[in-house]
């Protein structure tokens, strides 16, 4: 036998604390019977005793303490551990015993041989019987399935001839190999129970609190809660692995804290390890066959699937098995630890794991698994062309995709790419893949797009190309997108569904970044028609009608007829119906565009497609700003973000997002809060296409509102050039022409000022937004795919100046920095001003903000601020900053004189 280590004094080893009167825990019941045991043969009583259990159990350390406790009472002990390299020697192990005898000094023992000593089987059972008549003896075997056939012989006759000694035999063996019908070892069959004790004792795991118990003793500090509980779950009461980690923490100097517990568990399965590669050492090779198949099948692994593939009786094999501690008991094969199952499939050669994983995936598919099983264990396959396997990986990765597990969609999909699958196959394999990868890598995914529209195939792909089109427009690589749209639109039918989503997609694209490099394009694609027939073309053609203001009644046709409910499910994809529901907003039909967007984010959100649920968010919030409702498009703003997490921000779409978060907060009255996330746009500052332009727009409606005249100037014009190079010219759009003129001192005194005025009033009239008046433009949004735009048509006022001619009037609106008053209640607002010597003069309101009159406003009708709040969609926080403006504004104390100061009328609020 092994010596006892000895231990460092931090942390102790477990059961040596000076106050410990057994190192052993959870072992009270078999050291109880051994300590009888002891006792009957002091008596003269022989004893017949085996330890066994799987390994790792404490086997050897029962064993120990058997002999510790035998030294205590007086006996003498021979102990001997067989070795597995001097297994084919024959009586090693029985020469070792003898040597111990000699050493222990029992008063019959034979005198030390100083030459070479052949031991013989019968003198040998002599020396040993001799001794144990004479004084008690116990004689311990440990590890006895490695023994040598001689010695096993031996001691299997020194058993049968145990009776009317004071000898006890103990032994342990291992369950990994478990004893077989000429192993045991056994008394003469006339010797009764009366005559020799036997006993037998099955290790098995320890219990919970024994562990804690000995994780007690392993350190001089109490471990944390948290460590302690996951310690327990880690070693699964195996007290090897115990001993393993708390020698790895001992070593290291880290402390039983919950800071460690990655540390804990890496100890933990780094000891796994060790124990399987040595388990697997001492078993046959059919039963490490069965743990590879074990392994390679996971917890899908049968009974059937392992007698298939192995030849081998499965209800015997894992009977056998059983004493390994490797796997789980009960119910279908599988391993107590991932590591140990790694561990048996890192002794196969990379071909021998491969060809194992295929054969298992084969034999699953055939015998009806379910999907998820046979993808597992094509993961680990080599690619053989089976017919179903790209389709099995397919169905579900997209399985995984819909749950949210991205990255084990990609794997799949990844491993799907691998068989040798036709072109039309792979396309919507690559389109797939770069969905799955969005949330974690948009640039590997703008890879995999650009790769799937180059990849030759026949006109089954349409589907595929068109997807890999629209998220790659979405995602604003436009520059990119044209030319390999356009060779995507050659390989499709030309008069079909997919050449005429293609095409849109494309115009979509150019309408965007008209300088992409179009003389790439091979062939090219035609101009966009004013009036196409298809649905799709009819959204792109919708979309571009609309930003260049050309005619309000054609934009929201085209936008109707593509966002028909038949045609849009069919034919067009989800990014052009964005288009199509922004057509709607810059036309002034709010509840229709709404509804639409609503469909249109349902489906994105059923496909997948993060980029163009993410611009129809925006879209939305943008329309429900240009309504006078910041608390609604807040909401909006949060679910954008919400589904653009992880990696899904793009330099496309996220200035878009952070120019609509500026423009909330300053209908809300809070250009400072709108200037810190303006901030965040830093690394956007040269966002190219119209997304660039919302972001000029609302950082120079931002420094307008801070009184920063000179710098807000240059911000608008930049925008304003950046939409005119795109040919973007509807005021319902973006009015950056009427702010831009706001932020000139006298703008009836600046030619430049007047004529941005005259240019914006002049083509305010030709788009014709229902509502708006002639002389002033209607605050818009941005659209979708190619835009990242601004705030809705039908844009509720924010101006402040009274109505007023000449250029006093235009001047305070001009100061004022935002559009003049465009909808009825504001006008409504200012005709109920009283007139001259009637009552005390108003407060200049000019000098209020639209949402502060708006407040003020429901105020003064005596609506509570929660009321209002519910009213106007903002927290009750909002209308309480908001009133506190207004009321140092207006030089008052409260409510009281709200009304007077407006020259307002309260209405009844019953």
């Amino acid at each position: 036998m092994s010596p006892t280590t000895t231990p460092q004094p931090a942390p102790r080893t477990p059961g040596d604390g000076p106050d410990a009167s057994s190192p052993l825990a959870g072992r009270e019941r078999e050291e109880a019977l051994l300590s009888t045991a002891l006792h009957h043969l002091r008596q003269g009583r022989p004893v017949l005793a085996e330890v066994h259990g799987p390994p790792g159990t404490g086997r050897s350390a029962l064993l120990e303490r058997a002999a510790a406790l035998a030294g205590r009472a007086g006996i003498r002990v021979a102990a001997a551990q067989a070795c597995p390299e001097e297994t084919g020697l024959p009586y090693s192990l029985a020469a070792e015993l003898h040597r111990a005898l000699t050493r222990s000094g029992h008063a019959a023992a034979p005198p030390p041989h100083r030459s070479s000593w052949e031991p013989e089987r019968a003198a040998l059972c002599r020396v040993f019987l001799a001794a144990a008549r004479t004084e008690p003896l116990l004689v311990v075997v440990d590890d006895l399935q490695c023994a040598d056939r001689a010695s096993l012989s031996w001691l299997q006759a020194l058993g049968r001839r145990l009776a009317g000694t004071s000898l006890m035999l103990l032994t342990s063996r291992s369950d990994a190999a478990p004893a077989g019908p000429g192993d045991r070892i056994d008394t003469c069959p006339l010797d009764g129970e009366h005559t020799v004790a036997r006993h037998t004792l099955a290790l098995g795991p320890l219990p919970d609190p024994a562990v804690g118990r000995l994780l007690d003793r392993a350190w001089d500090t109490p471990a944390d809660p948290a460590f302690q509980e996951a310690a327990v779950r880690a070693v699964d009461g195996n007290p090897a692995l115990l001993r393993s980690v708390t020698s790895q923490f001992a070593c290291h100097g880290w402390r039983p804290t919950a800071e460690h517990l990655p540390r804990l568990a890496d100890c933990a399965a780094e000891a796994v390890r060790q124990r399987t590669r040595h388990t697997l050492t001492v078993l046959p090779e059919e039963l490490r066959d069965v743990l590879c198949v074990i392994a390679a099948a996971g917890p899908d692994c049968t009974e059937p699937m392992i007698t298939a593939l192995t030849g081998a009786h499965a209800p015997r094999a894992l009977a056998r098995l059983s004493g390994t501690g490797l796997l789980l008991t009960g119910g279908q094969p599988a391993f107590r630890h991932p590591a140990a199952a790694e561990t048996v499939l890192a002794g196969l050669s990379v071909e021998s794991r491969e060809t194992l994983h295929s054969r298992t995936a084969a034999w699953a598919y055939r015998t009806a698994a379910p999907d998820s099983a046979v993808a597992r264990m094509l993961l680990g396959a080599r690619p053989d062309g089976a017919a179903w396997a790209v389709g099995v990986l397919r169905a579900e990765a997209a399985r995984h995709r819909a749950a949210g597990r991205t990255a084990d969609a990609a794997r799949l999909l990844r491993r799907a790419l691998r068989e040798p699958a036709p072109p039309e196959q792979r396309v919507p394999l690559l389109t797939e893949l770069a969905v799955a990868l969005l949330p974690s890598d948009p640039g590997a995914a703008d890879r995999h797009l650009r790769q799937a529209l180059l990849t030759p195939a026949d006109a089954t792909a349409g589907p595929a190309w068109v997807r890999a089109a629209e998220l790659l427009v979405a995602r604003g690589d436009m520059a990119a997108a044209q030319p390999l749209i356009a060779g995507a639109a050659e390989r499709v039918a030309p008069d079909g569904d997919d050449a005429a989503a293609l095409r849109a997609l494309y115009w979509l694209a150019e309408q965007s970044e008209p300088e992409a490099a179009h003389e790439l394009d091979s062939p090219p694609v035609p101009p966009l028609p004013r009036q196409p027939a298809g649905a799709a073309e009819a959204a792109a053609a919708a979309w571009r009608t609309a930003l260049r203001g050309q005619d309000i009644g054609l934009a929201r046709s085209l936008a109707r007829t593509a966002l028909a409910p038949e045609a849009a499910r069919r034919t067009v994809p989800l990014l052009l119906q964005v288009a199509a529901c922004h057509v709607l907003v810059l036309s002034g039909d709010h509840e229709e565009a709404r509804t639409a967007l609503d469909t249109v984010l349902v489906r994105a959100q059923y496909a997948d497609v993060r980029p163009v649920a993410g611009l129809a968010l925006l879209v939305s919030g943008l329309a429900e700003l240009g309504r006078g409702r910041p608390g609604a498009a807040s909401e909006a703003l949060d679910r954008a973000q919400a589904a653009m997490l992880g990696n899904c921000r793009s330099p496309f779409l996220t200035p878009g997002l952070i120019a609509l978060a500026a423009l909330v907060q300053l209908e809300q009255g809070d250009p400072d809060e709108a200037e810190r996330f303006l901030a965040l746009a830093q690394p956007y500052g040269t966002a190219a296409g119209l997304a660039g332009a919302l972001l000029f727009y609302a950082r120079g409606r931002t420094r307008l509102a801070r009184g920063h005249r000179e710098r807000a100037l240059p911000d608008l014009l930049e925008c304003g050039r950046r939409l005119l190079a795109r040919q973007v010219t509807n005021p319902a759009f973006l009015p950056w022409r009427w702010v831009a003129a706001s932020a000139s001192e006298a703008p009836a005194d600046d030619p430049v000022a007047a004529g941005l005025l005259a240019e914006e009033q002049h083509l305010a009239r030709a788009w014709g937004v229902p509502g708006a008046r002639p002389d002033a433009a209607a605050d818009g949004g941005g659209p979708p795919a190619g835009s990242g735009a601004a705030e809705p048509a039908g844009r509720r006022a924010r101006g402040t100046s009274p109505r007023a001619d000449g250029s006093t009037g235009r001047r305070k609106q001009a100061r004022s920095g935002r559009p003049p008053a465009d909808r009825a209640e504001d006008r409504r607002a200012e005709d109920r001003r009283p007139p001259p010597g009637t009552g005390p003069a108003p407060a200049p309101r000019q000098e209020l903000t639209g949402a502060e009159l708006r407040v003020a406003a429901l105020a003064a009708d005596g609506l509570p601020n929660r009321a209002i709040a519910s009213r106007l969609s903002v927290t009750p926080r909002t209308v309480e900053l908001h009133l506190t403006k207004t009321y140092r504004k207006l030089g008052i104390q409260g409510r009281a004189g709200l009304a007077a100061a407006l020259g307002h009328q309260p209405k009844a609020t019953s």
